[in-house]
C-alpha cells in the first residue's frame, strides 16, 4: 500500500525505527520495541526501539563527553553555524519526505505538513543567523576603574522532550536554539510520532555532526522521559506538553536544580466583538480551532461572540463545518484528519458526551463511512455553553469548539481570564483602542489583534499561568540555552581593603 504526494510514492510500510547515539543507530539494551500505527488505518507501519534508562544514560554520556572533550565545544562560532545551515539545506532537500512521514505518522494533512517541513528549515537558518548577529555581550564602563561585560557560555546537555502534534517542527523549534548556542542534545520525542524525528537523526548524521551532539532516544515518558529529567549531567529541560506531566518534570527536577522551559496546555479564548470583520474573523476562528486537526497548543478552542452576532457567527459556523474536508491526511484536499491515536481520539469523544450532560448541544460533521478504521472526530460546536463546564475549563485538544456568548468588555474579559490556562488569546474589533485595552487585559502569553495565529520567529512563545514558565524563541532563547558569565575588569589600582596589615 502506498499514499501519494505529488509524483513521489512513500510506502506506509517503513523500516523499523532505532535509537541514534553516539552517532550510531542502535537497538535498545533491553532489546525491546513498540509498534507504531498509522492513525487513518490503525495497522502498524513499523516496529520502533522501545529506549529506556540505561539508553538515556549511554546518550547522556556520549552528549557530555562530546560537549567536555569533543570539538563541539571548543569549536568556532562560525565553524558550528556552517553546521546548522547544512541541517537546514539537507531539510529542504528531504522537504517532501519529511511532510509525507509527518502526515503518515500524525494523520496531519499534507497540505500543513509540507508547510511544516519548510519551517523546520527555517528554524535551523534563524538560529544561525541569530547566533552570528543577535548573541552578544554588554559592557559597563565603571568610571575609570572598572570595565564589566558579558558573555554567553553553553550550559551542557539539553534535555528536549517534544510532543506528537507538529513533532517536526517543534522538534527542530527546541534543537536549533540548543546546537547552534554550542549544547549537545538528547531528544526523547513523544512515541505515537517517531518518523520524522528518526529522519532528522538521519539528517543530522549526513550534515556530519561530531559524535555525540545530537542523540534521539525513543521511549515512553515514564521510563526514558522521567530518567532524562533526573540524571545529574543533564543541565536543562526543554518540555512541550501536557500541564500535568511538566509538573511532574519540575518536580522530579528539583533535586538536580535543572533549568525547565514548559509551554504547557491551552485553553485559549478567541473574542469577536459586533464590530468585527465578521468574515475574516469567521476565517480565523475555524482555522485557529480546525486545523492541525485540533491538537494545537494555541487553538481557539473557546470563542466569546458578541451577543448582537451571536446567532449570525453560530449559523456561519454551522455552514462551515459541514462543508470541511474530512479524510485522508495524504490526499492535498483533506482539511481535517484522523486524531493521533485511538487512545487520544477516545479521550476527545468522552468530552463531546461530557458536553450532553453538562446541557451543551453538540453538532458535529460527519465522518465518510469509507473513513471508519481511523480515528476520527469530526469538526464539531459545542453551543449552549456556559465558562464554569468542564468542556469549557479543561483542554480538549481536538477539533472541538465550545461557543458563548457575551455583553461587554467587561464581562468577556473576566470570562476569558476565568481559567487555570494562559497561552494565547485572539481579540477581534475595528476599534483599535478596544482592541489593545482587551489585549492588555487578558492574561495570557500570546495574543493576536485582528489575525489567526501567526507566528514571528524573532519575538518570545510562550504562556502564563498553567501555560508555561519561561519564553523561547528569538533572542530570548539565549537567556535559556546559555548561561551569562560577567566579566569584572579593573582598569586601574582601585583601593582594596587590607585586611590583617599591621604596621609593625
Amino acid at each position: 500500500m502506498t499514499a501519494r504526494v505529488d509524483k513521489k510514492p512513500v510506502s506506509t510500510s517503513l523500516d523499523d525505527v532505532k535509537l541514534y547515539i553516539d552517532g550510531e543507530f542502535v537497538d535498545a539494551q533491553s532489546g525491546e520495541s513498540f509498534d507504531n500505527r498509522n492513525p487513518f488505518t490503525n495497522r502498524v507501519i513499523n516496529r520502533v526501539t522501545e529506549g529506556r534508562k540505561e539508553d538515556i544514560e549511554a546518550a547522556v554520556e556520549a552528549a557530555n563527553t562530546a560537549f567536555e572533550h569533543g570539538p563541539w565545544g571548543k569549536m568556532k562560532v562560525s565553524e558550528r553555524l556552517t553546521y546548522i545551515r547544512r541541517i537546514a539545506d539537507l531539510i529542504d532537500q528531504n522537504a517532501e519526505e519529511i511532510a509525507c512521514l509527518e502526515s503518515l505518522d500524525t494523520g496531519l494533512p499534507i497540505s500543513q505538513t509540507k508547510k511544516q517541513a519548510a519551517r523546520a528549515a527555517q528554524n535551523f537558518r534563524f538560529y544561525a543567523e541569530m547566533v552570528s548577529s543577535r548573541m552578544v555581550g554588554e559592557a559597563y564602563q565603571v568610571d575609570d576603574h572598572f570595565l564589566n561585560y558579558t558573555i554567553h557560555k553553553p550550559l551542557g546537555v539539553a534535555g528536549l522532550i517534544t510532543p506528537w502534534n507538529a513533532p517536526f517542527m517543534l522538534e527542530t523549534w527546541k534543537a536549533a536554539p540548543a546546537l547552534a548556542t554550542g549544547n549537545t542534545v538528547v531528544m526523547k520525542p513523544a512515541e505515537f510520532s517517531p518518523l520524522t524525528v528518526n529522519k532528522l537523526a538521519q539528517i543530522i548524521d549526513e550534515a556530519g555532526l561530531p559524535k555525540g551532539v545530537f542523540n534521539v532516544v525513543h521511549g515512553f515518558g515514564e521510563t526514558a522521559g522521567a530518567s532524562l529529567v533526573t540524571h545529574p549531567n543533564v543541565k536543562l529541560i526543554s518540555f512541550t506538553g501536557e500541564t500535568v506531566t511538566g509538573s511532574e518534570i519540575m518536580k522530579n527536577g528539583a533535586d538536580t536544580l535543572k533549568r525547565v522551559s514548559m509551554e504547557l496546555g491551552g485553553k485559549s479564548p478567541i473574542i469577536v466583538f459586533d464590530d468585527a470583520d465578521f468574515d475574516r474573523a469567521l476565517d480565523a476562528c475555524v482555522w485557529g480551532i480546525f486545523s492541525f486537526n485540533g491538537e494545537r497548543c494555541t487553538a481557539n478552542s473557546r470563542l466569546f461572540v458578541h451577543e448582537a452576532i451571536h446567532e449570525k457567527f453560530v449559523d456561519a459556523l454551522k455552514e462551515r463545518i459541514a462543508h470541511i474536508v474530512i479524510g485522508d491526511p495524504m490526499d492535498e484536499k483533506t482539511e481535517v484528519g484522523p486524531l493521533i491515536h485511538q487512545e487520544h481520539c477516545e479521550k476527545v469523544k468522552s468530552y463531546l458526551k461530557i458536553a450532553r450532560d453538562e446541557g451543551a448541544e453538540v453538532i458535529s460533521g460527519r465522518v465518510p463511512e469509507r473513513f471508519s478504521g481511523g480515528n476520527f472526530v469530526p469538526p464539531t460546536l459545542l453551543l449552549n455553553v456556559k465558562n464554569d463546564m468542564r468542556v469549557a475549563q479543561e483542554e480538549i485538544f481536538g477539533p472541538v469548539l465550545g461557543v458563548m456568548t457575551f455583553k461587554d468588555e467587561d464581562e468577556v474579559i473576566q470570562l476569558a481570564n476565568d481559567i487555570k490556562y494562559g497561552l494565547a488569546g485572539y481579540v477581534w474589533t475595528k476599534d483599535i483602542r478596544r482592541a489593545h485595552r482587551v489585549a492588555q487585559a487578558v492574561d495570557s502569553g500570546m495574543l493576536w489583534i485582528n489575525s489567526q495565529n501567526t507566528r514571528d520567529l524573532r519575538i518570545p512563545f510562550g504562556g502564563s499561568k498553567y501555560s508555561g514558565i519561561g519564553r523561547e524563541g528569538g533572542h530570548y532563547a539565549f537567556e535559556f540555552y546559555t548561561e551569562t558569565q560577567v566579566i569584572h575588569v579593573a582598569l586601574g589600582d582601585h583601593p582594596i581593603p587590607q585586611f590583617g596589615k599591621s604596621d609593625r
